[in-house]
């Protein structure tokens, strides 16, 4: 397909989202990770599809990858952590479950409120609810979050969220409880009480206590690594089958009480999960809606390529949503080792890439635009900074400029991507051969591929990969994009450039230690631009995510929180006796 055929189709698809769609109006009235006003298709945020659902039926999902992790400890992937939180384990705290500006509001979930804060911030205690309970019965223990927490910083378990490990005091050199070692400023005073004691003071945390490290797992259910392939129900739904890279199947988890949970619903009996499909094959059985995928929803975004068979038919495109994610995706270049080791190398390709082709590659204006700055615009007051102006297409002649400066007339470098980014790899390997640079892309199975590109020891020159904030503070972004003391051997997660900068770390430290959340949002803002002059990644895109559901799909809506994948809590059935499973 040429550029201007998918040009065509991505303004097609930008009118067709904002006309006749149910929900919020008003286009700044996104969510926490919304897009600003300027997006013309963020009209779409709040839409939710197809009624209200009933109780029972199977609901298939159609996937074109296994989970990287489902286990708590190891779960930092945003449509897996929405996942594994609304369906199998529970938090401390979550999001209520409604779409635009309403998701991004915190309840209690295990707890009976969002905690409290003593000690100036310092110290955080949480009360555990009266009859939550696992899938066997047995309660849940204030114990069982404290091992989980501890459990994220084993070496052996990574890939997880970094918070536990940055917030509590002495974990610095904390290795997990594998080795029958507990960390001693989290305390359990009784089996319903859990205390954090922090290096500072975190007026936030009980944001930070939605994520899958504050969900409980038992002691005695530790299986290590292999925890990831059966982690123990706390939720609505336990594992009956589990065939990597084939099938998952959910079904209820007779335990769970309803009276203790004011989030989920668990409308379906049963949640069926189908993997290793491939993504256009995905859309054209949900665009069909025969028999089972009549009762199906997708996990991998719509491709570009299938619009031509939404847009023109109206009863196919009202099951399609596009909810804004408030992400922004980078290409990170390793600044460990040479050519990236010279930041006039990294400001070349500042100038080389064509933002504007992979916008195109990507699905056009309609599933995301340029970007000019790392913070998304729902960290930066709505609108993205642009420090370096450089135009959408890029600037060669200011690349071949800047790499001659620095000795480097010509370049081969690597360019890892997840599969189905090839066509935007394809893209920033055109821009970047007008300015010398010769791309080498390897492509690798997105189930894989945070793992392959979090090991340093084997690290390309350049990976295409996004950040999303946990929710709506700068805290959750600059300092794990680009905070040195955040990377790891393996399990590197979020710092992919191996940014290592003095003046960063100091500043970052400074910002956390800031009482007035005013300040220290201005502070963030401030510092995206000082770190976008030293260039250790491009920021390239910021997307929107394009989800189809079948026609026997009700409740569904792209969650503000987790980048828009469709909210798991809620999500259900028109006609159960119309599924099949």
């Amino acid at each position: 397909m040429t550029k201007r055929t998918q040009l065509a189709l991505a303004t097609a698809l930008v009118a067709a989202l904002a006309l006749g769609t149910s929900g919020c109006s008003d286009p700044k009235k996104g969510s926490a990770a919304g897009a600003g006003a300027s997006n013309p298709a963020s009209a779409n945020d709040g839409k939710i599809l197809g009624g209200a659902p009933v109780k029972g039926g199977t609901l298939t999902v159609l996937s074109n990858q296994d989970f990287a992790h489902l286990d708590p400890a190891r779960n930092w992937v945003m449509p897996t952590m929405d996942f594994g939180t609304r369906l199998l384990y529970r938090t401390l705290v979550t999001f209520k479950a409604e779409p635009g500006k309403g998701g991004s509001e915190l309840v209690p979930d295990l707890a009976t409120d969002l905690g409290t804060p003593s000690n100036g911030g310092r110290t955080w205690t949480f009360t555990l609810k009266e009859g939550v309970k696992y899938e066997d019965g047995s309660p849940i223990k204030a114990q069982d979050i404290k091992y989980n927490v501890e459990r994220s910083m084993a070496p052996d378990l990574t890939g997880g969220p970094d918070y536990a490990a940055q917030y509590l005091a002495g974990a610095e050199s904390y290795k997990g409880p594998l080795q029958g070692k507990h960390l001693d400023s989290v305390k359990t005073p009784d089996e319903r009480t859990i205390v954090f004691e922090l290096k500072r003071p975190v007026a936030e945390f009980s944001a930070t206590a939605t994520l899958p490290t504050f969900a409980p797992v038992p002691e005695s259910q530790e299986k290590g690594t292999q925890y990831d392939a059966r982690p123990f129900s706390s939720g609505p739904y336990k594992i009956e089958s589990y065939d990597r890279d084939k099938k998952l199947v959910l079904v209820r988890n007779e335990h769970w009480d309803p009276k203790t949970d004011t989030v989920r619903k668990a409308y379906p009996d049963k949640f069926v999960v189908v993997m290793g499909l491939k993504g256009g094959q995905i859309d054209d059985r949900i665009i069909a809606g025969e028999g089972a995928d009549a009762s199906s929803v997708q996990w991998s975004d719509m491709r570009p390529e299938s619009a031509p068979k939404v847009l023109p038919k109206p009863e196919i495109k009202s099951r399609l949503l596009a909810e804004s994610q408030g992400c922004t995706e980078m290409l990170q270049m390793n600044n460990s080792r040479a050519p990236f080791d010279d930041p006039k190398v990294r400001e070349a390709l500042q100038y080389a890439v064509d933002k504007e082709a992979v916008v195109t590659a990507g699905g056009g204006p309609a599933l995301n635009e340029v970007a000019t700055a790392y913070l998304p615009p729902a960290l930066s007051g709505g609108k993205q900074a642009d420090t370096l102006k450089i135009a959408p297409s890029g600037d060669p002649a200011k690349a071949k400029e800047l790499l001659k400066a620095a000795g480097k007339e010509t370049l081969k470098v690597s360019l890892a991507v997840s599969t189905g980014d090839k066509g935007k790899a394809e893209a920033i390997q055109q821009g970047l051969a007008r300015a010398g640079v010769e791309v080498v892309i390897d492509t690798v199975d997105p189930g894989a591929y945070y793992d392959v590109i979090g090991d340093t020891t084997t690290a390309p020159d350049l990976v295409l990969s996004g950040w999303c904030p946990d929710y709506p503070s700068g805290s959750t972004f600059l300092p794990f994009v680009f905070d040195g003391r955040t990377i790891k051997a393996k399990g590197n997660s979020g710092n992919y450039s191996q940014f290592k900068d003095e003046a960063t770390i100091k500043r970052i430290d400074e910002i956390n230690a800031m009482a007035d959340a005013k300040e220290a949002n201005q502070a963030w803002i401030d510092l995206d631009a000082e770190i976008m002059k030293k260039s250790p990644a491009v920021p390239v895109l910021l997307e929107r995510k394009p989800l189809l559901v079948g026609t026997n799909i009700a409740g569904a809506f792209g969650h503000p929180v987790w980048v828009g994948q469709l909210d798991y809590a809620t999500i259900g059935l028109k006609d159960p006796s119309k599924s099949q499973g």
